[in-house]
């Protein structure tokens, strides 16, 4: 997954609270199994039932984040919500909370997740209107060109994975030399543990 260390650009002000993960991505989009072209249908009964919804807005085309409301990705815990944000263009969201089954799929896709309190948001969502926001993740900071800073708190592990860039698959990966000189001194110690697996003693 890509390093994401700073996002910036236009904002989607939603704000809406409780959005479940069945608005995010209805369930008829889930028979794929391909993360690719999931952006069609993110918030396909918003767009269909408000013409006027900043999801189909030319101003805010391609934007990188996503203001909510609060506990939003709550509902069911399919994976394919993150993938149909990250194939909106979406890098971040900043909400009040988030459903923990939701804020860990979005984490492990490189989706990084920013709770701020309601009166942030309400600021965030005015500034959004027309202007950019700038989330900075080391400095844990999400700031405005009007001199508004917002500091907010991530877990260390997932701040150092979504900075590196390391998902499940990469952090294994970048341990490679700590589990080869591991299974190197498993052989030696015991190499009765290597017989009959295809494993050289």
């Amino acid at each position: 997954m890509d390093k994401l260390r700073e996002v910036e650009g236009r904002a989607i002000p939603f704000g809406r609270k409780n959005i479940d993960t069945d608005v995010i991505i209805p369930a008829r989009w889930l028979k794929t199994i391909s993360r690719e072209g999931l952006g069609e249908g993110a918030f396909e009964t918003v767009r269909a039932n408000e013409p006027d919804n900043p999801f189909d807005s030319e101003e805010f085309a391609g934007a990188p984040i996503l203001i909510a409301g609060d506990n939003f990705g709550c509902g069911s815990s399919r994976e394919h919500a993150a993938w149909a944000l990250l194939d909106l263009g979406i890098r971040a969201v900043i909400a009040p909370s988030f459903s923990d089954i939701f804020a860990g799929n979005a984490f492990k896709n490189g989706i990084l997740t920013v709770e701020l309190p309601q009166t942030a948001i309400d600021r965030l969502l005015e500034v959004a209107q027309a202007d950019q926001i700038s989330i900075d993740l080391d400095a844990q900071s999400v700031t405005t060109p009007f001199q508004d800073r917002f500091a907010f708190e991530i877990d260390a592990f997932r701040k150092d994975c979504l900075m590196e860039g390391l998902d499940e698959v990469g952090l294994t990966l970048s341990r490679d030399g700590a589990i080869s000189d591991f299974e190197t001194g498993i052989r030696n110690q015991k190499p009765w543990l290597a017989r009959g697996t295809g494993i050289a003693a």
